[in-house]
């Protein structure tokens, strides 16, 4: 039966290894105890016949229902202080949380904008400073020493 050559036959099951199928045939449910038989119940007055002439002159006559009216809304419990007291009070809390890590996001941003300023003022400065230190057209007064012209005589440097 499982011949190998035959590339469809090779993965399928022998007659011999199928399985034992039960049949169950299927039962009825008894019905709920407490469930009341279902009645037809006739209206306690038949309503009157009416007639509707329509705009276009066509006459519509029917019996007259009056609208369901809706069920009276259910009183609505009363809320305790105590739970709106607690239910304000985590609100509030809630609050308070986010404004202090606001607050602290605020200040470690203004604290880092501080320190960026100090520094880059500090290197402003000391450009300012090298630029004053090292340059050829800088001060006039004062004495300049060309050291390629320097003699040196005695640890004297002598121009």
């Amino acid at each position: 039966m499982n011949d190998p050559t035959t590339p469809y036959d090779q993965h399928r099951p022998a007659v011999r290894d199928a399985a034992v199928v039960e049949i169950h045939p299927p039962m009825l449910l008894a019905p709920l105890p407490h469930a009341a038989p279902l009645v037809p119940v006739q209206p306690s007055s038949i309503p009157a016949v009416t007639s509707v002439v329509l705009p276009d002159g066509r006459v519509v006559t029917g019996y007259s229902i009056e609208p369901a009216k809706p069920e009276p809304l259910a009183a609505k419990p009363a809320v305790s202080r105590t739970a709106v007291n607690i239910a304000l009070g985590g609100i509030g809390f809630s609050a308070v949380c986010g404004g202090l890590f606001l607050l602290t996001a605020f200040i470690t941003a203004l604290t880092a904008l501080i320190t960026q300023l100090v520094i880059l003022a500090a290197v402003i400065f000391g450009g300012w400073v090298a630029v004053q230190v090292f340059s050829a057209s800088g001060h006039s007064g004062g004495n300049t020493f060309h050291i390629r012209k320097a003699v040196i005589k005695r640890n004297h440097f002598h121009g």
